[in-house]
């Protein structure tokens, strides 16, 4: 399956788990990679004292090419980054900032750089910026999302019209099928997050993991756009949210409700009630928590079964 991705990244298969708060560790992250795949641990939701050790853990754990994701929102963005070049990380995924602040200065440091678009807009600025590849994630995505919400089958072909560069697909993919799809719209690889969530490997609350799992159709929305948006899964504090805005809220009012570690008590510390429950649409496909080589070797197979029967039309 060798392609411009594999080559950029040096794996054996276009598919990379993504770096999501509060799920994406050293222990994943290094399932993924030691399957085939690339294994991302999400800096997100670290102090930069535990990124050092998921970084060097990670390495431990895994011969293979492994990246690190960094919204560059961080506060401690500038202490993250050393860290980075310091343990000699090799790949770093950017996202939720200006790609032109770190892509130079690590690329000097051997670092391929990649940043996360939500837009051909964005992905022109990333390309004229010199990164590597860019991942296009479509509102379909769990987290925090775009705010033009374009589907990922919808961005992807759009995207590749307009770059030369390397394309990741993001957003409801979940399964080979999805992969192969996404690859014949013009990504050179997918990236998954949601079906990871539900790894035994996710460093995640098995109680929101049992909730991905139980989730249907429906059951997630994109909200508040004021802030930054954020695709989350119905509860009591999703509840409170809609409520909220049916009284025509100020900005200081969301900010006020949704208060301070709000994703770490839903997803991390799992209070299913009041935390904010950060997943994709594509949950409702996702019926099952199992190692993380499992859910890398079983969409590898359906890729190469959905590749088979399409040749076969």
């Amino acid at each position: 399956m060798a392609n411009r991705i594999t080559e950029l990244f040096n794996i054996k298969y276009p598919l990379i788990q993504a770096g999501m708060i509060w799920a994406s560790g050293w222990k994943l992250a290094s399932a993924v990679s030691n399957e085939g795949g690339l294994g991302i641990i999400g800096a997100g939701s670290m102090y930069p004292k535990v990124l050092r050790e998921h970084i060097q853990k990670c390495r431990k754990a895994t011969n293979k090419p492994f990246a690190v994701n960094v919204p560059m929102l961080y506060p401690n963005l500038e202490e993250i980054m050393q860290i980075i070049i310091e343990e000699g990380v090799k790949i770093v995924f950017t996202s939720a900032g200006n790609p032109k602040t770190w892509t130079s200065h690590l690329q000097e440091k051997g670092i391929t750089v990649v940043h996360v678009v939500s837009s051909v807009k964005f992905a022109l600025k990333a390309e004229q910026a010199g990164v590597d590849a860019v991942v296009a994630e479509g509102f379909e995505a769990g987290g925090h999302n775009g705010r033009d919400e374009t589907t990922t089958f919808t961005l992807i072909p759009m995207v590749r019209e307009q770059i030369n560069i390397p394309l990741i697909a993001a957003g409801g993919i979940a399964t080979g099928k999805g992969m192969l799809a996404a690859m014949v719209l013009g990504a050179d690889a997918v990236q998954v997050g949601s079906r990871f969530v539900a790894s035994n490997e996710a460093s995640s609350h098995q109680a929101f993991k049992q909730r991905v799992v139980e989730a249907k159709e429906g059951d997630t929305i994109l909200t508040l756009k004021e802030l930054a948006p954020v695709r989350l899964l119905k509860n009591k504090f999703f509840e409170e949210v809609t409520e909220l805005y049916a009284t025509n809220p100020t900005k200081e009012d969301l900010i006020k409700l949704l208060g301070r570690a709000r994703a770490k008590k839903g997803m991390f510390e799992g209070d299913l009630e009041q935390g904010e429950l950060e997943i994709g649409q594509i949950a409702g496909l996702i019926n099952d928590i199992k190692p993380a080589a499992k859910i890398v070797q079983k969409i590898i197979e359906e890729f190469e079964q959905a590749k088979a029967e399409v040749a076969s039309f």
